[in-house]
């Protein structure tokens, strides 16, 4: 798994103001959970950027003031106009005490659907799982061999290791193979095709039995 190394400067003024003059330097104000009292420092943005804009689950080696600490990025705001980071939560991480993450889905395997000339159609990219520190993983994998045309794979289809529990319902579709327009129509003048044959032949047969009861 990638780690992603951080530096921090401890900072004593908190609240509104004091986060105010901390985003006009340039940084950003964060917080660290999880190793005794909070620990309130200040960060470089583009130092967080491997870890906040990446689809891919990564630790965080956060050193403040001389202390290193292994750590998850638990949460996070922007601006909502300027896209300015204004605030990150770290959780830092303690041997066999669990936390819960969001890890990105990955695929394997060839779809007979997407195949057969169906899409892939893609509902969740990322799970939530429960686990301890040792025991992280940065994806799940996903077998689509199976995949045919209009069906679906659910969480309950994921396989994880011991020791990793997924948070999200067992019946959520994960991804679907969509049959395209041109292949249902096709299969439905087909089937209409069909239908008109066999009504075709129940007719004939009718009249067969009527002319035989004639005679």
């Amino acid at each position: 798994m990638e780690t992603i190394q951080v530096s921090g400067e401890v900072r004593t003024d908190v609240g509104r103001k004091a986060a105010k003059a901390v985003r006009r330097e340039g940084l950003a104000p964060a917080v660290l959970y999880g190793a005794g009292e909070p620990v309130h420092f200040t960060v470089k943005p583009l130092d967080l950027r491997p870890l906040i804009y990446s689809p891919d689950f990564k630790l965080a080696e956060l050193t403040v003031n001389g202390v290193t600490t292994k750590a998850i990025v638990k949460d996070y705001q922007f601006h909502p106009v300027s896209d300015e980071l204004m605030h990150v939560d770290f959780l830092a991480l303690e041997d066999e005490r669990t936390v819960q993450v969001q890890v990105p889905v990955r695929f394997e395997g060839s779809s007979p659907g997407v195949r057969n000339g169906g899409k892939l159609q893609v509902s969740v990219r990322r799970v939530k799982i429960k686990t301890t520190p040792e025991k992280l993983i940065d994806h799940v994998m996903l077998d689509i061999s199976k995949l045919t045309l209009g069906s679906a794979i659910r969480v309950r289809d994921i396989k994880v290791s011991e020791g990793v529990e997924i948070m999200n319902a067992p019946g959520q579709p994960i991804a679907s193979v969509e049959v395209p327009r041109a292949l249902r129509s096709a299969t439905t003048a087909e089937e209409k095709a069909l239908e008109e044959a066999s009504e075709g032949e129940g007719a004939e047969g009718d009249e067969a039995a009527a002319d035989t009861a004639a005679e």
